[in-house]
């Protein structure tokens, strides 16, 4: 697990505590180490703070959910909104905001691992028109194209993905997530849907797959 965290004080709380969890820990002080620790060492999950020295959180999101998929839980000196949805618009997973107690920081972690490790119970390979899910290998291929995706976005497509048609509001998209994450922001939803289509569609401006149902929430096409 990494953290990166330039005030050294939060950095050492939370590793120790991570680390008293079980966790085997790494530490990084500014975004540009953060990018390069995450490269070389690959952690199961990386917990960011949104104002680095350098290269600020989002970038650092940014640039290592390119090189690869990883769970991120980000940190935030704000409780605002629209700072929340830009972190999960670049990928974040979870967000905290400062203070937080190391109690709350080990419940988003587990969580977030557990959607990570288990994304969803359903069958092995889900198939819904020219999408195809490997579940235990959270892969997905689009017209026979593979894609990476983050473990939400992998849990929310399957998700729709298990019931094509069926509209799902954003609490019970929430929901499926399985988590403490995203109580207060249904919202943030949307942004990972976003993700989705950008990832996902052809012309994320005209969806094919994942559809908006106005006033309601989401569903999957449910051509076969």
């Amino acid at each position: 697990m990494l953290v990166v965290e330039d005030e050294q004080v939060i950095n050492q709380a939370v590793a120790d505590r991570l680390s008293a969890e079980g966790f085997e820990v790494r530490q990084a002080y500014d975004g540009t180490a953060g990018v390069a620790e995450a490269a070389s060492w690959s952690p199961d999950l990386v917990v960011l703070d949104v104002m680095l020295p350098g290269l600020d959180g989002h970038e650092v999101c940014r640039r290592v959910q390119a090189e690869r998929p990883v769970p991120v839980i980000m940190l935030t000196a704000r409780d605002d909104e629209t700072d929340v949805l830009v972190g999960l618009g670049v990928g974040a997973d979870d967000y905290l905001t400062k203070p937080f107690s190391p109690r709350e920081l080990v419940a988003r972690v587990k969580a977030v691992l557990r959607r990570a490790d288990r994304p969803v119970e359903s069958a092995d390979l889900i198939r819904v028109g020219e999408l195809q899910l490997d579940v235990p290998r959270m892969r997905t291929e689009v017209a026979g194209t593979s894609v990476d995706l983050t473990p939400t976005e992998f849990t929310l497509l399957a998700t729709l993905a298990r019931q094509p048609g069926r509209i799902f509001t954003r609490s019970q998209l929430l929901d499926a997530l399985h988590g403490v994450a995203f109580e207060s922001y249904e919202r943030a939803i949307d942004s990972h849907i976003k993700n989705l289509r950008r990832k996902l569609e052809p012309d994320p401006g005209q969806p094919r797959y994942v559809l908006t149902v106005y006033g309601v929430g989401y569903r999957l096409a449910d051509d076969r």
